[in-house]
Parts: structure tokens; sequence; C-alpha cells
């Protein structure tokens, strides 16, 4: 059994991940839609690049990836990424509350089960 210490690197994993998801997405909502035009749509890409919220979207990215390897050099992958399903719930549960999406009762049962899985699958 690893040390319980050890699941700080899970943790910071799927803080890492949920913040670069919540973050890509409020900041790409305040740019507006993706250009219909091919040109367009390259140019709105690349700018996006330049904007220092997704920059640290991205950097958050890589950060998880590397607590993400720091991880499994203490579990096995078996027991750690059933725990990779918690970033579902979290960003289900923060983009309602931080971005204002709807929450209803299909994706609230979806993420009872999601938790009931995880719960059975890290046990076992």
């Amino acid at each position: 059994m690893a040390n319980a210490f050890n699941y700080i690197y899970i943790l910071a994993t799927i803080a890492f991940t949920v913040y670069g998801q919540l973050i890509l997405k409020w900041r790409i909502s305040k740019l507006g839609p993706l250009p219909v035009e091919p040109i367009e749509k390259i140019k709105f890409l690349l700018l996006l690049l330049l904007d220092p919220g997704i920059f640290s979207g991205f950097a958050a990215g890589f950060l998880a990836s590397l607590a993400w390897m720091a991880a499994m050099t203490k579990f096995d992958l078996s027991h750690a990424y059933p725990f990779m399903s918690l970033n579902f719930v979290i960003v289900l549960l923060l983009s309602g509350w931080i971005l204002s999406e709807p929450m209803t009762f299909q994706k609230a049962l979806g993420v009872g089960l999601i938790i009931l899985g995880t719960v059975v699958a890290a046990r076992g």
C-alpha cells in the first residue's frame, strides 16, 4: 500500500487538469466563437495561444503530466487511474458554479455513478 502522502501526486494531477479545462473554456468564451473562414480560423487559434490564460491552461496540462509521472512511480496504474474520473465530477460541478453552465438531472446522476464507480475501482 502506498504512503498516504503519495496521493498528493494524484491530487495535483486532478487539480492541474481541472484548472486547465476551466481556464481554457473561460478564456475562449470571452474571446468569441471560432470564425467560419479557414484562414480566419487559423488566425483566431494562433491568437488564442498568445492569451495568458490560455497559455496557463497549457502550462497546467504540462504540470499535470509531471504530477502523473510522479504518481506512476508510486502506484499501479490500475489503482491510480480510476481517480482520474474525478476530473469529470469536479469540472462538471465547477463549470456550473464558475461558468454558469446548466446542471441537469442526467448530469447529476452521471456524476453520482462516476463517484460510485471510482470508489468501487479504487478499493478493488
